[in-house]
C-alpha cells in the first residue's frame, strides 16, 4: 500500500490515530522507531527548523521539499500541514498535486487570511466562508488518488466563536472534506465543546490537553501532538545553557558516547549502508 492507502486503512480501524509533530526526516525516524503508525509534519516545526516563526513566511516549495524528505525517511503515512494552500483555489489545486507527488498521505488546508500565522497566536483572521468552501472543493477535485485524505481546517473559533466554526465545518464536509480540524483548542472544556458541537463528523484534534485514551473516548479520529517537538527545544536549550555555563555536559545525561552515536547512525540507516558496501563493493563486514 502507498501512504494514502495506509492512512485510509488506519482510519478504517475506527480507533484514534496519534501522530506526533515532527519537523524533519530525523525526528520522523525517531517517531517511527518509537512505534507511531502515523507521522505529522508540522508547519510550526518546519518554519522553526528554517529559523522562522510560523507566520506564513515559508513557501509551498519549501514545505513540499520538507514533506518529501520525511516521506522518504519513514514507511508510516505522513499527514502534512499545507497552510492556506498558498493562494486561491487554483493554487490549492497545485498544492494538492505537489504534496501528493511527494508521497504525503494527507494534508490540511486552512481558512486563514494570507499571510497566516500559528493557530495559537493572536491577531489571525479568516477568509469569507464561500471562498474557503471553494478551496476545499479545489483540494478534493485536484487529488489524483482517491485515497489521498483532504483535511479542512478552520481557525474561526478564536475569531468568531463556535456558531461560525460549526457552520464552516459542516460546509467543508459538504464540499467533500474527509476530516475536519478546528484549531485553537486550548482547554479541556474547549475540547469537550469541540466533541459536543461536531461529534457526528470525523474530527482531528491538535493538542495534548487530555491523554490520547480520553481523546479517543470523545470520538476523535486523529490527534496530532506537539509535545515531543517542544520537548526537543527544552532539552537542547538546557544542554546549550549548561555547556555555556560549565564548559562541559554531564556525559551520562548528554549521551555523548559510542553507543548513542551508533544508535543514531543506525536509526539513519548506517547499518544498511555497511551491509550494501559488503554486498556490492566487497568491503569486509566490520567485526564488533
Amino acid at each position: 500500500m502507498n501512504g494514502p492507502q495506509k492512512l485510509r486503512s488506519l482510519l478504517a480501524q475506527d480507533r484514534l490515530i496519534l501522530a506526533p509533530f515532527t519537523y524533519d526526516a530525523f525526528t520522523a525516524r525517531i517517531a517511527e522507531a518509537a512505534g507511531f503508525q502515523c507521522i505529522y509534519m508540522s508547519g510550526f516545526g518546519t518554519s522553526m527548523s528554517k529559523g522562522f516563526p510560523d507566520a506564513g513566511l515559508l513557501t509551498q516549495t519549501e514545505m513540499v521539499q520538507n514533506a518529501r524528505s520525511i516521506v522518504q525517511a519513514v514507511s508510516a503515512p505522513v499527514i502534512a500541514d499545507a497552510d492556506t494552500g498558498y493562494g486561491n483555489p487554483i493554487n490549492v489545486w497545485r498544492t494538492v498535486r505537489e504534496y501528493e507527488a511527494a508521497g504525503v498521505a494527507a494534508i490540511h488546508v486552512e481558512d486563514q487570511v494570507f499571510p497566516k500565522r500559528c493557530g495559537f497566536f493572536a491577531g489571525k483572521d479568516v477568509i469569507p466562508l464561500e471562498d474557503a468552501i471553494q478551496k476545499v472543493r479545489a483540494a478534493v477535485d485536484a487529488r489524483s488518488d482517491p485515497s489521498f485524505t483532504i483535511i479542512a481546517r478552520t481557525d474561526a473559533l478564536a475569531v468568531h466563536g463556535w456558531d461560525e466554526t460549526v457552520r464552516r465545518c459542516r460546509a467543508f464536509r459538504d464540499a467533500g472534506a474527509d476530516l475536519l480540524f478546528v484549531d485553537g483548542i486550548q482547554t479541556a472544556d474547549d475540547l469537550h465543546d469541540y466533541a459536543h458541537n461536531l461529534g457526528d463528523l470525523p474530527l482531528l484534534y491538535n493538542g495534548g490537553t487530555l491523554p490520547a485514551a480520553d481523546v479517543e473516548s470523545l470520538g476523535f479520529r486523529v490527534q496530532i501532538h506537539r509535545g515531543p517537538m517542544f520537548a526537543v527545544y527544552l532539552t537542547v536549550k538546557a544542554a546549550m545553557e549548561e555547556l555555556m555555563e560549565r564548559g562541559a555536559l554531564d556525559q551520562e545525561r548528554s549521551g555523548d558516547n559510542q553507543t548513542v552515536r551508533m544508535e543514531i547512525a543506525n536509526l539513519l540507516g548506517f547499518d544498511k549502508i555497511t551491509e550494501m558496501e559488503h554486498r556490492y563493493a566487497g568491503v569486509p563486514t566490520p567485526q564488533p
